[in-house]
């Protein structure tokens, strides 16, 4: 099972033409059902799909809807445990504490993958390993 990042579920329902592969990519992903997420992500997700700012943001209630598609899969919640760990492997490792709580929680479930493109491309967190599934 692999993890999915922020990035990878805002990019599922991007209407930017610029961004038509990696919306298609998202979505293959997605579809393939092995692929798990954490409360923060739903939480990231909403916050950034909806922001004034974004470029054909999505309204709340469709925000919230697509959220909820996303219950299907294993969503781990962030507990106190994911919290310490997260800022002792963000100490560790010099990353954010929010990148290690991604880490964290894919730990938690089992994931040993994590997709995504805000962390580097290959690196391994104890076990843990980055893959941006948007690289050429």
């Amino acid at each position: 099972m692999r993890f999915v990042d922020t990035n990878v579920v805002l990019y599922a329902v991007s209407r930017d033409p610029g961004e038509r592969a990696k919306f298609e990519h998202a979505n293959a992903i997605l579809d393939s059902r092995d692929v798990a997420l954490s409360t923060q992500v739903l939480q990231e997700f909403y916050v950034q799909a909806t922001r004034p700012s974004r470029l054909h943001r999505l309204d709340h209630a469709d925000a919230v809807a697509f959220a909820e598609t996303l219950l299907g899969f294993p969503v781990q919640e962030i507990t106190s445990e994911i919290v310490l760990a997260a800022f002792a492997l963000s100490d560790r490792f010099g990353i954010s504490s929010w990148d290690a709580a991604i880490l964290e929680a894919s730990r938690a479930l089992g994931c040993d993958v994590v997709l995504s493109e805000n962390l580097s491309d290959g690196a391994d967190y104890d076990g843990v390993r980055v893959e941006n599934p948007f690289a050429a």
